[in-house]
């Protein structure tokens, strides 16, 4: 394993959930906790791509419900919502590259007349976009099920009930 790479990829993540984390003008909670979930979660997803050989949309899948399950314990710790460090966290692993090379792709193949090239475009097209959405939308149930399991529990936390 390259422990360099993979701290490497968790490292830059937990930069870009910091600047996602400050966009909402958020308590100081959010400002330790984000970077640390973008961090172990960007570490969970790239060594299951990696060395596991998952694909993009199961590893960022099982990084949401790694994310959102640490966000459980951090939003007890400091009485915010689980919310306000999970969804920074997730920021990081919104797969632009795909998004972007759908886009690239569907320009190209909207600017040739060329039925031959259209026809290399198309699939281009179609994968990346599929990735792309596959990935959004794993995300989105992944962080979904530790918030759904612990709904009761996050809203006591942020009134300073649960002990």
């Amino acid at each position: 394993m390259d422990f360099v790479l993979i701290f490497q990829k968790g490292f830059f993540a937990a930069i870009a959930a910091l600047g996602f984390a400050a966009v909402g003008n958020p308590s100081p909670a959010a400002f330790r906790y984000a970077p640390l979930l973008a961090f172990f979660g960007n570490v969970v997803r790239f060594s299951l791509m990696q060395y596991a050989e998952v694909n993009i949309a199961v590893a960022s899948f099982f990084a949401a419900i790694f994310i959102g399950f640490m966000a459980v314990g951090f939003a007890f710790y400091a009485r915010y919502p689980i919310e306000v460090f999970a969804f920074p966290a997730l920021l990081p692993m919104i797969p632009g590259q795909y998004a972007y090379r759908s886009l690239l792709a569907m320009i190209r193949f909207i600017e040739t007349s060329s039925t031959q090239m259209q026809e290399q475009y198309l699939p281009m097209i179609i994968s990346n976009a599929i990735t792309a959405l596959l990935t959004m939308f794993a995300l989105g149930v992944g962080v979904a099920i530790p918030l759904f399991i612990f709904y009761k529990t996050s809203f006591r936390m942020t009134r300073g009930e649960a002990k």
